[in-house]
């Protein structure tokens, strides 16, 4: 694994700055520098200066140099792969790590297609998922800069191509064949370019393309799938799509929507969850707002055991859903097994410590009152040196509250002193601090 270096040249990767390390000649220096890995340890300036007096054009050095850079940041989501791979910034930003494309390419594998169109394939990532199980692809990305570097990264499959053109026009241009079962992948652009920057879409009529065309594609009876923003509004999900929320390494990174032939029968949403230890799925085959009803204690519920789900089961709605299989085994009355605070407020508390890839389990210690003179007196009389908060519930910033707790708690020797952890929350009108002790 490579360590981020010293290089930060340019910003936005352009047709020019790519243009260099597409020679043959650029992309040679960029392979031997990479595998030699000797630039992490030589500034930038200085590499720049000794490739210049080599003999190396200006373009394809900082081309190279740029590259480097990227790989460098792209091996969290590519691995290996970014050893033969090139790529832009804001194709990297909006990448799919290939964690995770390789779970969609094994839909469109069960699903049974015979080829897949990638619409919006940006770097390729998804593409190159899905070549590496064997299936046809045609990767199709309408900037030219960005089609360029997914051709390079899709050169070691020979049944997947690249085609610069617009999603929307190339369906319409390429009728469906009728001895070809086609299915469609989509990464819709959720990012408005303005002068000061990109800002970030909500509105589904907006993305490019919209739902809607997301839409006319299923209801033509395409196996599909389509990537979105983790904050997807439930009340925007077609009836007749499957919604899947992906966890990786505790961030959500995406909701899918999949249709037809690659969706389940029995599924309307799910939480899938990929950590160290593999991937997990929590499902539920009722809509949005059909989970079971479960115990709903107060502040006097919190002892035994604290649970913050995963993110993914917060967005998919299916908190209680997780208590009744993983806790309650299948009882909703249960509330020693299982029980929530607060209906609005995503922790619950059991008796008994459960573990379970979709939530993370604390220990709790003492409950208080959130109230500034009382934490630091607590904080004070345990000498807590290091302080960790979390909360949900509450309109505070836990860096700004930690500053505030720890003032005049501070020591030259953090490891010295007790490590804290604080769950702030609010229960009703009610706000508490919960001490609690990770497991």
């Amino acid at each position: 694994m490579h360590e981020p270096g010293t290089l930060g040249l340019v910003s936005d990767t352009t047709a020019s700055e790519l243009a260099g390390v597409l020679t043959p000649e650029g992309f040679k220096l960029l392979n031997t520098l990479w595998r030699d890995g000797e630039y992490q340890s030589v500034k930038t300036l200085k590499l720049a200066e000794s490739l210049r007096a080599d003999g190396y054009e200006a373009s394809v050095v900082n081309a190279v140099l740029t590259q480097l850079k990227l790989r460098t940041q792209a091996e969290a989501k590519f691995g290996p792969f970014v050893d033969q791979m090139i790529f832009t910034d804001a194709g990297l930003q909006q990448a799919t790590s290939l964690q995770v494309a390789a779970h969609h390419a094994r839909r469109f594998a069960r699903a049974g297609v015979d080829e897949v169109v990638d619409l919006g394939s940006g770097l390729g990532a998804d593409a190159l998922a899905i070549a590496g199980i064997d299936i046809p692809v045609i990767a199709v990305e309408i900037d030219e800069t960005t089609a360029a570097a997914t051709t390079i990264n899709l050169m070691p499959f020979p049944h997947a191509r690249v085609q610069v053109a617009d999603a929307t026009q190339w369906v319409e241009d390429n009728p469906a064949d009728a001895e070809i079962v086609r299915g469609f992948w989509l990464d819709p652009a959720r990012r408005k370019t303005l002068s000061h920057g990109t800002v970030r879409i909500f509105e589904p009529e907006a993305f490019s393309p919209p739902l809607s065309f997301v839409e006319d594609l299923a209801d033509a009876g395409h196996a599909l799938g389509v990537k979105l923003g983790p904050a997807l509004a439930h009340d925007v999900i077609p009836e007749t799509a499957e919604a899947q929320w992906i966890s990786l390494h505790g961030s959500v990174v995406e909701a899918v929507l999949w249709f037809n032939m690659t969706q389940r029968s029995d599924v309307r949403r799910a939480a899938l969850v990929i950590n160290a230890g593999g991937a997990a799925e929590l499902t539920a085959s009722t809509d949005f707002g059909g989970s079971p009803e479960v115990p709903v204690t107060g502040i006097e519920g919190a002892t035994g055991y604290l649970y913050e789900p995963d993110g993914a089961v917060i967005r998919a709605g299916l908190i209680t859903d997780l208590m009744v299989e993983h806790f309650m085994d299948g009882d909703a009355t249960d509330a020693a097994a299982g029980r929530q605070l607060d209906e609005h407020i995503a922790y619950f508390c059991s008796d008994t410590y459960v573990e379970t890839p979709f939530a993370t389990g604390y220990r709790i210690v003492e409950v208080l009152p959130y109230k500034i003179k009382t934490l630091r007196s607590y904080i004070k009389n345990h000498h807590v040196t290091r302080l960790d908060i979390k909360k949900r519930g509450v309109d505070v910033s836990p860096e700004e509250l930690r500053r505030t707790l720890m003032q005049g708690h501070k020591t030259n020797k953090p490891n010295a002193g007790a490590h804290l952890t604080l769950v702030l929350t609010r229960i009703g009108d009610a706000r508490y601090a919960i001490v609690v002790e990770p497991i």
